[in-house]
């Protein structure tokens, strides 16, 4: 991963100067990235387009339903191929950043596998993404080490690091620092064509191999997308078909409605259906954004236990094992508490009776996002599996999901308190992102842009359709500004100061204000914030 880049015809690197670069951006690794772009940056367009076709129709009053153009592949008894056996079992995993720290702390945690976020919890800085690169070319050569600059501690790879796996961002996600005959590339792209050029020779050679996971797709169609750059990859690369292994992230309403569809695109590189519960909670807001009827309760009581929620994870875990794939469970917020034992193991408490209700459903895995969550969700999960790797013999032929339960409305109350958290956790979350930081633990709950986007949305949808309180007020924009105020000086409270006026509050509740008063719902928060921070790093430059 030494040597230079060459002119590349159509290329233009616009970005700051990040240590070792030029061992990111080869030649070849360019090349590679170009074939990618030039075949698939069309669909990606034209994935995206389909989208918005779908919101508009939604928001004219169409109801999601399941297709009855593909119900032969519901009723199909097709399966996807056997997993690799590295990914056989996969009872817990654990995900973060790819900062070289956290590759570390991940890798040696204890956890089956470690999935490697260049998404939610990775601002996508020039610097994060090269260091993100670099980091894991030499986690898979097993060569990884870290010095902590504050402390001088030295971190270092165990002999027996979990199994490797990458989430790239969505396809909605541009990476502007690569431009491709004058436009920037699919942050899609370099992420999944990065990781895949300089590492899966290495993986496969090594007994393992390149393993993904896809976010935020929202039908069978960009599934296929995506297959087909599989393939695609593989023969350019000259790698066998097959040797890569996604495992899908449900993490949009409409995703939930092609699970069937998803896998059967994807089944000779599928491993899996994850439920990415945060996610899928912010999509349910937004493919129902213009519905006075779908304005759901305070965050905090949007829990696995809503029908909606459990309707959900149940048809993933039917879907996966009528299939032969394994259904990942998905990620409880709470982490523990520092200096405060019994917060900590209420904390704690709900962790377990969430994997618990994982374990006991048939989920054949689980996610955490803490190292000192590993071993508490082990002890949960193995007893449950009953000493097997797996549980897709339980073919939950018992479920049946109907769309309307897909599309119940969460039952619940709006508070006044339940507004200022989410105006508290929008701008800090906010704040992070802007100064490089994807992923922050605020008020006992590890956030990132999939909790933070529920917030920011959710406050919008309120004031879109002037929510009632449970005391009686309506949320109207006076309300809301006011309460943006007192949170400001709350967040300078608990903050101090100094980092309060040395940090980006101002700025992240400038943008925290903006998307919730737009006239119509921003996508996704991390759009505009890229934007800002990479218009930046344009600015510094000149």
């Amino acid at each position: 991963m030494s040597t230079p880049a060459k002119p590349n015809p159509g290329i233009e690197i616009r970005a700051p100067r990040a240590e070792g670069a030029e061992e990111v951006l080869t030649e070849g690794a360019l090349a590679f990235l170009t074939d990618l772009s030039r075949r698939f940056g069309p669909r990606i367009d034209e994935a995206l387009a389909r989208r918005a076709a779908r919101r508009e129709r939604l928001a004219a009053g169409e109801r999601l339903n399941f297709l009855p153009e593909t119900r032969h592949v519901r009723e199909g008894t097709w399966r996807i191929a056997p997993p690799p056996t590295d990914l056989q079992k996969r009872v817990v995993e654990i995900t973060g950043p790819v900062d070289p720290k956290m590759v570390i702390n991940a890798l040696n945690s204890g956890a089956d596998c470690y999935m490697a976020d260049f998404e939610d919890s990775t601002t996508p800085t020039w610097a994060n993404l090269i260091e993100g690169q670099r980091a894991l070319h030499a986690a898979v050569r097993r060569t990884l080490t870290h010095v902590d600059p504050a402390t001088g501690k030295q971190y270092r790879l165990n002999e027996s690091p979990a199994v490797l796996l990458v989430r790239p961002r969505g396809l909605h996600l541009p990476e502007r620092h690569l431009l491709l005959d004058g436009r920037p590339v699919s942050g899609s792209l370099f992420d999944f064509g990065l990781y895949l050029f300089h590492n899966a020779r290495e993986l496969l050679g090594r007994g393992t191999g390149p393993y993904f996971y896809l976010p935020k797709l929202e039908s069978h169609l960009e599934a296929r997308l995506w297959n087909d750059v599989f393939v695609a990859a593989q023969e350019a690369l000259g790698i066998p078909r097959g040797s890569i292994r996604a495992t899908v992230l449900i993490e949009t309403l409409p995703a939930a409605f092609e699970m069937d569809e998803i896998l059967y695109e994807l089944r000779e590189h599928a491993a899996g259906l994850n439920c990415g519960r945060w996610d899928y909670i912010f999509s349910f807001i937004k493919a129902r954004r213009h519905d006075p009827e779908a304005v759901l309760p305070d965050r905090s009581q949007v829990t696995m236990e809503q029908p909606c929620m459990r309707a959900y994870t149940l048809l993933s875990i039917r879907t996966c094992h009528r299939r032969g794939a394994h259904a990942m469970g998905g990620m409880a917020a709470q982490i523990p508490i520092r200096n405060d034992a019994a917060a900590s193991e209420r904390a704690l408490e709900k962790v377990r009776a969430d994997k618990r209700r994982e374990v006991g459903d048939g989920h054949d895995g689980t996610w955490v996002a803490h190292p000192g969550l590993v071993q508490l969700a082990r002890e949960i999960f193995e007893p449950g599996l009953g000493g097997r790797p797996n549980q897709l013999h339980r073919l939950r032929e018992d479920v049946t999901v109907t769309a309307e339960q897909l599309l119940e409305v969460p039952k619940g109350t709006r508070t006044e308190e339940g507004l200022r958290h989410d105006v508290r956790v929008g701008i800090q979350y906010l704040e992070a992102w802007l100064r490089g930081t994807g992923c922050v633990p605020l008020y006992q709950l590890m956030e990132d842009a999939a909790t933070a986007e529920i917030s920011r949305a959710q406050v919008w949808h309120w004031l879109r359709h002037g929510a009632l309180l449970e005391d009686g007020r309506r949320v109207t924009a006076p309300l809301f500004l006011e309460i943006v105020q007192d949170e400001m000086g709350t967040i300078a409270n608990e903050v101090g100061i100094t980092r309060y006026e040395t940090g980006s509050y101002r700025r992240a509740r400038d943008l925290f204000v903006r998307l919730s008063t737009s006239r119509e719902l921003e996508e996704f928060l991390t759009l505009p914030a890229y934007q800002i921070v990479t218009t930046d790093m344009e600015e510094e430059q000149s």
